[in-house]
């Protein structure tokens, strides 16, 4: 009995053995290093310790960037375009769909119109209300 215990405290059950190697290695690199700035370039290279500072590969892991399709509602601001997108969701109560509405300012160097269907993606904030840009235009109005 004390040696399964001791068996199951040292990870020595059902953890793969490239797992556990890969555990040890992380608890050597902390037991040999004092700071953390250390501890980091021990376990990654490429990471920098402090948070928020991404460098070399770690740049490129960025999480993917929400989007969304619509219709452009209005275009009468310069390089700015107002895109409405619908979304249906069953109501709580009457289990029938509903169409809610929302609207988003977008960042437009392709000269959309209205009634045009365009694909907006999420970016870094443009102005007070704009965090939005338009990547292309899906399907062009009819006139």
């Amino acid at each position: 009995m004390a040696e399964e215990n001791q068996e199951q405290t040292t990870g020595g059950g059902d953890a793969p053995k490239e797992e556990r190697a890969s555990a040890t290695d992380d608890v050597r690199a902390a037991d040999a290093t004092d700071a953390g700035e250390t501890l980091a370039h021990e376990v990654a290279p490429n990471v920098d310790s402090q948070a928020g500072n991404a460098s070399g590969t770690e740049a490129g892991k960025r999480g993917r960037r929400a989007e969304k399709v619509g219709i452009v509602a209005s275009d009468k601001m310069e390089k700015t375009i107002v895109v409405r997108v619908d979304r249906l969701i069953k109501h709580p109560k009457y289990r029938r769909y509903v169409r809610r509405t929302s609207k988003f300012m977008a960042h437009d160097e392709t000269g959309a119109t209205i009634g045009d269907k365009v694909r907006i993606v999420e970016t870094r904030p443009l102005s007070a209300r704009k965090r939005w840009r338009v990547v292309e235009i899906v399907q062009k109005a009819e006139k």
